[in-house]
């Protein structure tokens, strides 16, 4: 296999981990209630700060949940993803990632597989590949993306996003309307069957990584030229809340300048049960060892933007 097209499969397989685990513990998407989301009766007499508030509080507690998500980033690429994760400790946690379009989707199948299971860790993320891109990598079907080779490969980005992995939770979707300062009650709602309470809002993407993130200067100077780059300034958020003030569905809305960028997650089940743990090690390459064995040089410019390259 040329070295190019594993840069960019492997950079592809980087970004659909990393956005499944991110977008099923960060946000949600798409600017609208859904489809099978109805108008309720009722009303309620709290701020929606303090509703916020009591709901940021209640989700983060929760510590784990079931969550069913999709995702698309323009003509780039889209996905659905579902499975069980824990925040509690670290985001961790199993998803099974489904490609459903975009170019980074065409490439994926290329490798002989439309979906893949992704195991997230305190300290990294696996991806399974299929059979025959193992056969290709010495039989191993584990690619490990440590976090912090991820943050020295792609800069602010890859900082910003081991940041994310790490400390993320569903309660960041709420955390978001309560620093925009931008938040207003929508109405009540039924979403899935259960009451909710719909709120909104709209944040600035670089004040918002400034805040939810623990970033040096440095780094979110590079983030937000990355961000610039890509065309992303700001970012719609709506999140459903229940009665028991838990995050029922989160949807975000922004756009790139390949096209839009949407996520909607679903969550419930708050309390399974979650036990993660690493693919075998003879079973498992890693993504730095990966690069090197194909003449690239892990944080160098030749990795930078390997997801965009053709074989």
């Amino acid at each position: 296999m040329k070295s190019t097209r594993v840069r960019r499969v492997t950079f592809s397989i980087a970004l659909v981990s990393a956005l499944a685990g991110v977008a099923a513990c960060s946000s949600g998407s798409s600017g609208g209630s859904g489809k099978d989301d109805k108008a309720a009766q009722g009303t309620t007499h709290v701020s929606p700060i303090a509703a916020l508030q009591s709901a940021e509080k209640s989700t983060d507690g929760a510590d784990s949940a079931r969550i069913e998500s999709t995702t698309s980033l323009g003509t780039l690429m889209s996905m659905k993803s579902g499975g069980s994760m824990s925040w509690g400790s670290g985001l961790t946690g199993d998803m099974t990632i489904t490609y459903t379009g975009g170019t980074m989707a065409e490439a994926m199948r290329k490798t002989g597989s439309t979906s893949m299971q992704a195991r997230y860790l305190s300290d990294a993320y696996y991806a399974k590949m299929s059979e025959a891109f193992a056969g290709q990598m010495g039989g191993k079907h584990w690619i490990k993306y440590a976090y912090d080779d991820l943050a020295k490969i792609a800069g602010g980005s890859g900082a910003f996003l081991k940041d994310q992995m790490q400390n993320s939770s569903p309660n960041q979707s709420v955390k978001l309307l309560l620093a925009s300062g931008d938040v207003k009650k929508v109405g009540d709602e039924t979403v899935r069957g259960e009451k909710t309470t719909h709120y909104a809002g709209t944040v600035n993407v670089t004040d918002l990584a400034a805040k939810s993130s623990h970033l040096t200067a440095s780094q979110l100077a590079d983030l937000k030229k990355q961000f610039t780059q890509a065309g992303i300034t700001t970012e719609d958020v709506d999140i459903w809340v229940n009665g028991k003030d838990l995050l029922v569905k989160a949807v975000s809305k922004g756009e790139l300048s390949s096209g839009t960028m949407s996520s909607t997650t679903y969550y419930s089940d708050y309390g399974v049960k979650v036990a993660a743990v690493a693919p075998p090690a003879g079973d498992t390459t890693d993504f730095k060892d990966l690069l090197k064995s194909q003449g690239l040089t892990p944080g160098s410019g030749d990795t930078s933007s390997g997801s965009g390259t053709t074989s």
